[in-house]
């Protein structure tokens, strides 16, 4: 070979990366110089393929490699496992164990790793096995595989069982388990773990934090996340990028908005989970202006909204009621071909119905190529509250005919279609299709739906009795439902009944007063009135509206 392509040929391979046309230049020169039978060359150029997202020619050169070390099989396993092709992955592997080369500590690494991927529980078990018998229960490589490969399965326990076989775990393999724990929402015993690691000597680094953290989203636990919180502040890993971002996500999933607001203002560079967190935060806490407002702040940086983050801001605009951001979010997901993704047509529908334009929502809705429940429940919903029921139920047949099961929103939609129109008999209908065909377990607003649509036709008697057969407790929205009907029909013996039952049950609030109030009115007992004022405290009534028109 000549000295000036060999020379040409060393400088490249010490390069990490190269384009997919210098791989190609490299690779022929390894065949002109006739060193394609050299499993490093063709291990390396098999690396360069995938990274290039060539399998085809990585795999070819593999096939036509005929001394194939373990570096060989590992590069070819893990470029099918980095193209998301977990099933020829797993077939190269099982080739591999009978083949006369044993797997390494790397070899296993890279399988659990598509098992967690693919999540593919049994291959879990399987390779845990091969590695004991390969000899390598043990090593390092293999065991912090392993309880990563198990904490993305949420398999605790065998997690845990791989972990506390091992005599000095490092860093990585603690930061494993805290994980696994942190994953699976057990703080406390993310914590313990993390106390335990601190007695030992090792400390955290912000992969520490982020396992521990990740996962959790119970309000009760509040306290426990701030005292984490402060242990970053001094200790310095509050610096760090992911340790604030993660702080961001979980006290907006506890819907605590100042704290999450006050961490996301000392990121220098927030990144886009960062930013969705955040704004996801404060439209599941109620603010939405503000989620409109930093899903501005956001783009006006330069950066790109992902699908969850537009179907997130969607909602938003959807609970304002108001069509202007709700129509610039659509341009934006047209303009950056993101409006045929399900999860933003579904709230593109949503959107649009609860701000009053329920045929462009229907519009989105069958130009969409791909549906799921979600965008099914959309339409109908959307429907059922414009009181369209009958165009709710064709979708609905329409919704099984495709194949697609229905849940409980669906049947949600349907009832309160039913509840809009009046149409007493269909609710009954489907109130039992709902559990005898579909197997669905009644919830409080199913409840609701069904007093209502018997209350308004004058059925109160049997709307009554529909909420003494439910299974105690029955919510007290369900109650209501049926006060707010006698009030409408205006029954008069069931409302003092209903609200004896209430007191009873430690269950009154003052709308429920206001109701019975006017009911009182109504009926010029205007003592009765009175005297409720006082049991109540003088409640002065429910809270005002507001209105207001956007232009």
């Amino acid at each position: 070979m000549h000295i000036m392509h060999l020379k040409y040929l060393l400088a490249q391979f010490t390069k990490p990366n190269q384009t997919l046309s210098s791989t190609r230049i490299l690779h022929a020169l390894i065949i002109k110089s006739s060193l394609c039978h050299d499993p490093f060359y063709a291990t390396k150029i098999t690396r360069f393929y995938s990274l290039n997202n060539d399998l085809i020619s990585a795999r070819n050169l593999f096939d036509k490699t005929p001394q194939q070390s373990i570096y060989l099989w590992n590069s070819i396993i893990r470029a099918y496992a980095r193209a998301l092709k977990f099933f020829d992955a797993f077939l190269l592997f099982k080739r591999l164990l009978v083949s006369e080369i044993k797997p390494d500590n790397y070899t296993f690494a890279c399988i659990l790793r598509a098992c967690s991927e693919s999540f593919d529980f049994q291959g879990a078990r399987v390779v845990h096995g091969r590695v004991i018998v390969s000899g390598l229960g043990l090593d390092y490589i293999c065991n912090s595989s392993l309880v990563s490969c198990y904490s993305k399965l949420s398999l605790v326990a065998e997690a845990s069982s791989v972990f506390l076989a091992i005599d000095e775990p490092d860093l990585v393999l603690w930061n494993a388990i805290i994980s696994c724990y942190g994953s699976s929402g057990d703080l406390a015993k993310g914590i313990e773990l993390f106390n335990e690691m601190l007695k030992l000597g090792k400390w955290p680094d912000g992969y520490t934090i982020v396992g521990l953290m990740t996962g959790l989203a119970d309000q009760s636990l509040l306290k426990l996340v701030e005292v984490v919180h402060g242990f970053c502040v001094k200790c310095g890993l509050i610096m760090n990028d992911h340790v604030g971002s993660v702080l961001v996500c979980v006290y907006s999933r506890c819907k605590n908005m100042d704290l999450a607001r006050s961490v996301f203002d000392s990121l220098l560079q927030p990144d886009l989970v960062t930013w969705s967190a955040l704004i996801t935060g404060f439209s599941q806490a109620g603010d939405y202006v503000n989620a409109l407002t930093f899903f501005t702040k956001l783009l006006m940086g330069g950066a790109s909204a992902d699908s969850v983050l537009l179907a997130s801001v969607l909602a938003a605009s959807s609970q304002l009621a108001i069509l202007g951001p709700g129509c610039e979010i659509h341009g934006y997901a047209v303009r950056h071909e993101r409006d045929t993704k399900v999860m933003v047509s579904s709230a593109l529908v949503d959107m649009y119905a609860k701000c009053g334009f329920l045929e462009s929502g229907i519009r989105v809705f069958r130009n969409m190529v791909d549906r799921n429940i979600v965008s099914y429940n959309s339409v109908i919903s959307g429907l059922g509250l414009y009181g369209r029921a009958d165009e709710a139920f064709k979708v609905f047949e329409e919704l099984l005919e495709n194949g697609i099961k229905p849940d409980e929103a669906t049947f949600s939609g349907l009832l309160c279609a039913c509840c809009h129109a009046g149409l007493v008999n269909k609710g009954r209908q489907y109130f039992k299709r709902m559990r005898d065909e579909f197997g669905i377990q009644a919830k409080t607003e199913h409840h609701v739906y069904m007093v209502k649509i018997l209350g308004m036709d004058g059925q109160s008697r049997e709307a009554y009795e529909f909420i003494k057969s439910l299974h105690e407790p029955v919510h007290c929205s369900v109650w209501g439902a049926l006060l707010s009907c006698c009030d409408a029909c205006s029954t008069n013996e069931l409302p003092e009944v209903i609200v004896d039952h209430l007191i009873e049950k430690k269950r009154r609030n003052r709308s429920y007063d206001v109701m019975l109030s006017n009911l009182y009115a109504g009926k010029g007992r205007w003592n009765d009135v009175r005297q409720l004022r006082v049991d109540s405290g003088g409640a002065k009534g429910k809270t005002p509206g507001i209105s207001w028109i956007g232009v």
